[in-house]
């Protein structure tokens, strides 16, 4: 039986958190090579990236393996093709002043920058290369289980405390870039946390806000800090009510000047439950930053959310998860499971051979029919996969809602 009442917390992080820092360098370097694929003429079917990103301070590593255009590569004194690393060095610094870190211990002009990347491992290669040759399809880049989610609790099909984690720190990114009045002494690093009391299973109000940000004034403590950010949480909250009695921690350390990788290291794909539903859904544990679509890691979990969404827009469920297993080099999911949380006006096992029926969820059906061999990824890196708006340039194609008929028309004939 459902609770009558609970509490469920949610944390984000900004742009700026190290983390994050190295999740935008990694996924600017995924788009960098998709870019270049079509300025030259490449087939970004053939495009392979799997880029790892460490930040500290004044100090950017970037490693990982790569099949890129020869435009990307130089000839070593040997005559052997090897990775390029000057454009991967400025796509990072553009990045990082992009954020916003112009900072003694981790400035864009000034940090050091090593590019240690590497062709593609052949064994890795042929688990997709060959799949595809003998079955007319890409093998998956992994084994892996992914997971897509979607519920009624905000209008982009999000659970709230993780949908208003990043509305908070969104809401402030702008303000702070846009440079004008007290808000602008804001630096890049920042951390939101959001509780939300539940009722009937409905989100009610918000209990807790927690909210650290940097600072560039050393002399701000807790409060003068919360006196700059507090009229942008209420903002970033206006569609979900504050509870009267609600408890505010801000900075509630006190000073928090050094930030950014200066204070604390960063690597790529540290932040998979803030990138996806804060926890209030299944997480199969790969990340997602720095891949190129083969990897279903990637692939997969935007074609689970894609599915789940469209079955609650489509009034078949108010909750659902779905679940899909890959094995390396074998093309279809080795299962795909459902859960309506027993919200369904449908059997689970209807919605599972409808979302096989309305979708082909091997690498290359999910990336033809999400149309994902594009420079789509860095704005994906901060803020959240999930519940952001599909762009014009085919970003988030993965939050459209255009399956609701085919989920239908598939659940009906299934009758």
């Amino acid at each position: 039986m459902a609770r009558a009442e609970y509490f469920f917390t949610s944390e984000s992080v900004s742009e700026g958190h190290p983390d994050k820092v190295c999740d935008r360098i990694s996924d600017e370097i995924v788009d960098l090579v998709y870019k270049e694929a079509k300025k030259t003429g490449v087939d970004p079917w053939t495009v392979r990236v799997a880029c790892e990103t460490l930040a500290t301070t004044n100090r950017v590593v970037i490693a990982g393996e790569v099949r890129i255009p020869e435009t990307l590569m130089k000839k070593d004194k040997d005559g052997k093709s090897v990775i390029n690393p000057s454009r991967f060095k400025s796509i990072a610094r553009r990045a990082i002043r992009d954020i916003g870190y112009e900072q003694d211990g981790f400035h864009w002009k000034t940090a050091k920058i090593d590019v240690l990347l590497h062709s593609q491992s052949t064994d890795i290669a042929q688990g997709v290369d060959n799949a595809s040759d003998s079955q007319g399809f890409e093998g998956a880049g992994d084994q892996g289980i992914m997971f897509g989610y979607a519920c009624r609790e905000t209008a982009e099909l999000m659970p709230a405390p993780i949908y208003y984690s990043h509305k908070i720190l969104e809401v402030l990114a702008a303000a702070r870039k846009q440079g004008e009045g007290e808000v602008a002494g804001l630096g890049p690093d920042s951390k939101s946390q959001v509780t939300v009391r539940y009722v009937d299973g409905k989100p009610a109000e918000v209990t807790q806000i927690v909210l650290s940000t940097q600072h560039y004034d050393g002399a701000w403590d807790s409060k003068k800090v919360r006196s700059v950010v507090e009229p942008y949480i209420r903002e970033a909250l206006s569609d979900i009510q504050i509870a009267d009695d609600c408890v505010w921690y801000i900075n509630p350390t006190g000073k928090f000047v050094i930030g950014g990788p200066d204070g604390d290291t960063g690597l790529t794909g540290r932040k998979i439950i803030v990138d996806t539903y804060g926890g209030a859904a299944p997480h199969g544990g790969g990340a997602f930053s720095g891949k190129d679509t083969t990897k279903v890691d990637r692939s997969a979990a935007y074609a689970a959310r894609y599915l789940a969404k469209n079955v609650v827009a489509a009034g078949l469920a108010e909750r659902c998860s779905i679940q899909l297993a890959y094995a390396i080099g074998v093309a279809q999911p080795l299962s795909v499971y459902v859960d309506l949380y027993g919200t369904g006006t449908v059997s689970e096992e209807a919605i599972e051979a409808a979302v096989r029926s309305v979708m082909d969820l091997s690498p290359t059906g999910i990336r033809k029919h999400l149309d994902l061999n594009k420079p789509i990824y860095a704005k994906t890196s901060a803020y959240g996969h999930f519940g952001r708006k599909a762009g014009r340039d085919g970003s988030f194609s993965w939050e459209k809602t255009d399956l609701i008929k085919a989920l239908k028309d598939a659940v009906k004939q299934a009758a």
